[in-house]
């Protein structure tokens, strides 16, 4: 998903500047954290109905890249 920050805003004045789903509160990192819980995205939009599968993909895909960038920094 090459278009996944369009859906993530990262602003200083919300969440303390953590990367969040745009229109919302909701951080990455929550995002992540209920997956790793076990919950599905199914189970995570019905509880914040403002989220979208997409939402779901673009933290993902925001994790994944962050993943390939640390790798690429501490390679260095």
């Amino acid at each position: 998903m090459d278009n996944f920050i369009s859906y993530i805003s990262i602003d200083s004045d919300i969440r303390f500047g953590k990367p969040c789903i745009k229109g919302t509160r909701i951080a990455i990192s929550d995002i992540l954290q209920w997956l790793a819980s076990g919950m599905t995205p199914q189970e995570i939009i019905n509880d914040y109905p403002v989220l979208q599968d997409i939402h779901i993909r673009a933290a993902l895909s925001f994790a994944a890249n962050r993943e390939a960038f640390t790798r690429i920094i501490t390679a260095a």
